[in-house]
């Protein structure tokens, strides 16, 4: 079940019904017009009011008069106060049970958990751009929670706006049954980008088209260690790496996503199919919480994960998101699962070659590598059955050694040698075998 409410610009009308489970009745509201308002409370205001509101800066939350808490009930209430009314939406989803409040935007920056959080019936906090313009708040439920009701009501005399939603206890089937966004709503995030069919292999008469895909992002910070937050880390990485292959004359070369704002993995996926990508890196420097791993490592698909930390990382990446790919969704199981092992067939070993390549390339460069540096694991991410996809862990951020090596300008430029090297190597054997197979 999703929720709705803000400040919506000039539109055809919409007609919206939310259905109060506990109460047992329907309310419709009605979004018509340039000044209309969305408010489950119904609030309105002024063409005045909502010109000096799309004058300011994006909205700001007051911590101090902002809190979650819990009431004896096992209910949950959540205010929020920020400086103007934006468009926002709430909805649930599942494993885990989770409440998503996106915005039309709201400055989330220094907001900890702590600082809103009163309850234990929410176990964390995540905050942070959803994508280019839109924010994200996820509270982590101790139980499946629904949402009983959610209101905004803004100050006529200064704009100032709060954000009421009460959640309340679920049966956990009822929970499950009701999870997720409406995929029509007016907040949707953009439909996956379609290529239009497929792509010739090149075989040395063009530029090689490179997808650069630094890892997480936005609400999804990646693994975070004495300061460091993965997601920045690869987008630093990712920024040097597409200047150094531009500067060879022989890539064309794009980021799935160019700042720190979230995209899903079936996004990513869409942004490299939509761009005609011969190649996808995933670029990524995870953590983990047993053991001692160290070094680069090189992953390509697996249906099953290779080792135990294959698997931890495969599930870290693969949370939250559907298989990415191609959209088969008009076709059976069964249908699907054969046309994608078709187109497989040819991509998987080419994926596996430049795995091999960037293993070579980057122990070169940097002189030391992990001792099993190529594993394969289930990545959604690598899912793609039309583009050779690897993904590669520069490092371990628990690990110090590895932690100073990709916080270091001349490491990175050491490593960044070694995958334009390996590119350089697969491509020409790539093209050389494409003509093979043509004659």
């Amino acid at each position: 079940m999703v929720f709705f409410g803000g400040v919506f610009p000039k539109r055809p009308c919409i007609m919206r019904s939310i259905k109060n489970k506990r109460a047992g009745r329907q309310v419709r509201f009605k979004v018509s017009g340039i000044w209309a308002v969305l408010f489950a409370a119904g609030v309105m205001f002024s063409p005045q009011q909502a010109i000096a509101q799309q004058m300011q800066a994006l909205a700001r939350l007051d911590v101090g008069r902002s809190g979650v808490t819990g009431r004896a009930s096992g209910d949950v209430d959540i205010v929020l106060k920020i400086t103007q009314a934006v468009p926002f939406r709430v909805f649930t989803l599942d494993k885990p049970a989770r409440l998503v409040m996106d915005f039309r935007e709201v400055n989330f920056n220094g907001v900890e958990k702590q600082d809103l959080v009163k309850t234990d019936l929410i176990e964390d906090m995540r905050t942070g751009l959803f994508r280019p313009g839109w924010s994200r708040m996820v509270l982590k439920l101790k139980r499946p929670m629904q949402v009983f009701r959610t209101a905004m009501e803004t100050d006529p005399n200064d704009g100032d706006a709060k954000i009421v939603i009460r959640l309340t206890p679920q049966d956990p089937d009822d929970f499950a049954a009701g999870v997720g966004a409406q995929p029509d709503d007016v907040w949707a995030m953009p439909k996956a980008a379609s290529s239009g069919g497929g792509k010739s292999r090149t075989s040395g008469d063009r530029k090689i088209v490179v997808a650069l895909d630094p890892g997480h992002g936005g609400i999804d910070p990646g693994a975070q260690y004495q300061g460091f937050n993965e997601a920045d880390l690869m987008l630093q990485l990712a920024r040097e790496l597409k200047e150094k292959l531009i500067l060879t004359g022989r890539y064309n070369v794009f980021l799935t996503r160019e700042e720190d704002y979230f995209l899903s993995l079936e996004g990513r996926v869409s942004v490299a199919r939509a761009n005609w990508a011969d190649v996808f890196i995933s670029l990524h420097a995870d953590a983990l919480a047993e053991g001692r791993a160290t070094g680069t490592t090189i992953y390509t698909l697996s249906d099953k994960a290779s080792d135990r930390a294959a698997e931890t990382l495969a599930a870290n990446h693969d949370r939250d998101d559907l298989l990415a790919g191609v959209n088969l969704s008009h076709q059976d199981d069964v249908v699907a699962s054969i046309l994608m092992e078709m187109m497989q067939v040819e991509t998987m070993p080419r994926s596996e070659k430049l795995a091999d390549a960037l293993v070579t390339g980057i122990a070169e460069a940097v002189g030391k590598i992990r001792s099993r540096p190529r594993l394969s694991a289930g990545f959604s991410v690598l899912k793609a059955p039309d583009i050779p996809s690897i993904l590669i862990e520069f490092g371990f951020m628990s690990n110090p050694a590895d932690l100073t090596n990709l916080a270091t300008q001349s490491w990175r430029d050491k490593a960044i040698i070694g995958v334009v090297d390996a590119l350089d190597q697969w491509s020409l054997r790539d093209a050389a075998e494409s003509k093979l197979l043509r004659q």
